[in-house]
């Protein structure tokens, strides 16, 4: 299949929660895969989506090791993936979600690579992501991950504060108040702040008002309806939502 065949494969599945065979896509190159998902994202936006933001994948050393890569992969957040904190999320369209617990950053200026990434950030919060890969049993290869915007589904942004000091910070993530994950703000690239560096130079440069997520700070843990889903983040706050199921 073309780009536009396989963004369009990526994109049925998702709206219908149809699985794919991981691994039969023919996608052999990162390049490839960064070109199936842009044209998967400008579908989104063909349907009337905006981007709100970008997200960054394998910040985790042990998960870059376990993948067999050198770099982290990157993808497109829109206004459809948001979740207010404290709110609600209807899981039923999805394949098999999961949630991570995460840091975002909202950028008051322009990020440049090559420029401090401190610079032009305005504000930090605690965050959690959903991710639902759209091939069957989250088995697929680098650039079949890549194309499908990396498993995107939705995120959740808790309060902005101006904290600077993120270097390690204690995260917990607790599923109807259970703990189910315990991890820290150092297993992102060591520290936060290198993500939005990596941000930099995979985009070139990010605009005013983009939400950054750095990755997620513990392993995903699966998501079933009727879940109320918190993170903490020391020093940082907490934020949380309710998965559902349309009736």
């Amino acid at each position: 299949m073309n780009t536009a065949e396989l963004a369009q494969t990526l994109d049925d599945a998702a709206l219908h929660a149809r699985p794919l065979p991981g691994g039969g896509s023919g996608l052999s190159d990162t390049d490839q895969a960064y070109a199936v998902q842009a044209a998967l994202v400008a579908r989104k936006l063909a349907r009337g989506e905006q981007i709100t933001g970008f997200k960054l994948g394998f910040t985790s050393l042990a998960k870059m090791r376990q993948m067999g890569v050198s770099d982290l992969i990157h993808g497109r957040l829109t206004d459809r993936m948001h979740i207010a904190d404290g709110g609600k999320f209807d899981v039923s369209g999805l394949i098999h979600p999961r949630v991570e617990p995460e840091v975002a950053f909202l950028l008051g200026d322009t990020l440049r690579a090559g420029g401090d990434p401190a610079a032009a950030v305005a504000a930090v919060a605690p965050a959690l992501e959903v991710i639902d890969s759209r091939y069957d049993g989250f088995r697929f290869s680098l650039p079949e991950v890549i194309a499908d915007n990396t498993s995107a589904a939705g995120y959740v942004v808790g309060a902005w504060s101006d904290m600077t000091d993120l270097g390690n910070l204690g995260v917990l993530l607790e599923l109807d108040g259970r703990l189910v994950q315990t991890g820290s703000t150092a297993a992102i690239l060591g520290h936060p702040l290198r993500a939005l560096a990596a941000a930099a130079r995979l985009a070139g440069e990010l605009a005013p008002g983009t939400v950054i997520l750095a990755g997620a700070a513990t392993a995903a843990v699966a998501l079933s309806p009727g879940t109320h889903v918190r993170a903490t983040v020391a020093g940082l706050g907490t934020v949380g939502f309710t998965t559902e199921e349309a009736a």
